[in-house]
């Protein structure tokens, strides 16, 4: 069997009286794209705080390429390779394209984050930004002002930024978020190419996008896995067509 990139292990998340993250063991594998699916509520969120280092499980463990990451922070499980995307933007609005990139590089390379004049002089920082850039399709929009790329390219910037980590893993946070059928076909695509040069570990509720692009999804209700498998086995589960999918399936 081939080793998993990404691998929780029972992580549990309490807040009080309430249990957001129940007991949750799931895995990325190399190549593939990994869908985790749910009803608002179901405790995606924490989820994924914890996969990334926002929060610490209360319970279990998180492994990344091997490693056991529980206790590392989001920026060293970042400069391992583990690229993440926001539900949220987290973009400079008022910077260019390619200052967001080149922050990014920056992070990845370990720097401060801070006089971004100086920053942008430097070449090996330009052509990693630049070459993620291109490979996202925004190499022309380089010098255009974060604000005012519509929707879906800010969600490929979000990828660009990510990219210039060199990825061994993407986690990705509802990228078809307020996307119109054009452009989430269009980052569908681009989703869809990208898992060849490292997994992804997909939050989504469009389900046009997930049925497209999944090898594998889990369902997620109540904070606890109620399912693992393809597409065509979540379809026909009746447990969750009952819990979540219902006319979707």
């Amino acid at each position: 069997m081939t080793e998993s990139v990404l691998s929780t292990f029972g992580i549990t998340k309490r807040f009080g009286a309430v249990t957001a993250c129940d007991g949750v063991t799931l895995d990325l594998r190399p190549g593939e794209i990994h869908a985790i699916i749910g009803p608002n509520g179901a405790g995606k969120s924490t989820l994924i705080a914890q996969i990334c280092g926002g929060l610490r499980p209360d319970e279990g463990r998180v492994s990344f390429l091997g490693q056991d990451v529980t206790a590392l922070s989001t920026r060293k499980r970042a400069q391992m390779g583990l690229g993440r995307t926001f539900q949220i933007s987290a973009l400079a609005m008022e910077d260019t394209v390619l200052q967001n990139a080149v922050l990014g590089a920056l992070g990845a390379r370990g720097g401060a984050l801070g006089l971004l004049r100086p920053v942008l002089g430097d070449a090996d920082l330009r052509a990693r930004a630049l070459h993620a850039l291109e490979r996202a399709g925004l190499a022309d929009q380089a010098r255009t002002r974060t604000a005012e790329l519509s929707h879906g390219q800010r969600r490929q910037l979000e990828v660009a930024v990510a990219l210039t980590l060199e990825p061994r893993a993407f986690v990705m946070d509802e990228p078809m978020a307020g996307m119109g059928s054009e452009g989430s076909a269009q980052l569908t695509q681009f989703l869809s190419d990208l898992r060849a040069e490292a997994p992804i570990l997909l939050v989504e509720h469009d389900m046009d996008a997930v049925f497209a692009l999944a090898d594998r999804l889990s369902v997620l209700v109540y904070g606890k896995i109620i399912a693992t498998g393809t597409v065509d086995e979540i379809r026909r589960n009746p447990e969750v067509q009952t819990a979540y999918l219902g006319e979707q399936a």
